[in-house]
């Protein structure tokens, strides 16, 4: 009897130690991987600059696609146009869900925006890296702030790879709205890559107006219409030429 609970006690604490060795390698392969963004430049239009270090599970995506799945809240925006321009010249390679931006609409009446941005192998064999061109929308006056913030959330890291053997401790299907497509003829999928970030979301900082500026801002901009058409209407009386009408000073 003492021998057979002995024996159940070392079988279980085998295969404790087993799952524990097992969690430790898991985990230093899959830690590898580290994503950074950083906002360039000041004021409403930025660059959104994106590093991805795949590590150690770099090590396994040779000939793969590396791409990040970003989220944009309301109060950020892709330019389309400035995008497809940019793909024109091979400056860089996004996808926008939904494709139809509306660059004029303001942030309270602005919707989530989807990207899906092509990284580009960077300085070292893991490395990837991307810039993408975002614009801050203009907000709603503030009571006591004259600072809106835009909080980026980190970015998802997805590979589309094609007959390649990934460990799945690391790499999990996923479901993407670009195809995945390969110089091989084989089939092709997207994966997400377990990852870790160097900061957990990034923050955009917007100039709003106050709201108690509200009157006067009214009154000067109504002023400087009515000069700006008197001086306009006085200019084309002077100086225009008509045929049927005269206008006299």
């Amino acid at each position: 009897m003492a021998g057979g609970l002995r024996w159940r006690g070392e079988a279980l604490l085998s295969a404790g130690l087993a799952a524990f060795l097992c969690a430790l390698r898991v985990q230093a392969v899959c830690e590898g991987a580290t994503v950074t963004q950083e906002l360039l430049k000041e004021g409403f239009h930025r660059d959104l600059l994106l590093k991805v270090e795949l590590g150690v599970v770099g090590e396994y995506a040779g000939g793969c696609t590396v791409a990040a799945r970003t989220h944009l809240p309301p109060g950020i925006y892709v330019d389309p146009y400035e995008l497809a321009s940019l793909q024109q010249h091979n400056l860089t390679k996004a996808v926008l869900i939904p494709d139809v931006v509306d660059v004029e609409a303001p942030e309270y009446l602005a919707t989530d925006l989807l990207v899906l941005l092509y990284l580009e192998p960077g300085q070292c064999s893991h490395c990837f890296t991307a810039t993408l061109p975002v614009h801050g929308r203009y907000h709603r006056p503030a009571e006591d702030s004259e600072e809106a913030l835009v909080i980026l959330e980190s970015p998802e890291v997805l590979v589309c790879c094609c007959d390649n053997r990934l460990p799945a401790e690391c790499w999990k299907p996923a479901e993407v709205e670009a195809a995945c497509s390969g110089r091989n003829a084989g089939p092709c999928q997207w994966y997400s890559v377990t990852h870790k970030s160097a900061h957990e979301e990034t923050i955009l900082q917007v100039p709003v107006g106050l709201r108690q500026h509200s009157s006067v801002v009214c009154v000067v901009t109504l002023l400087a219409t009515v000069l700006c058409s008197s001086l306009i209407l006085a200019a084309v009386c002077k100086y225009g030429q008509f045929s049927e009408v005269t206008c006299s000073e």
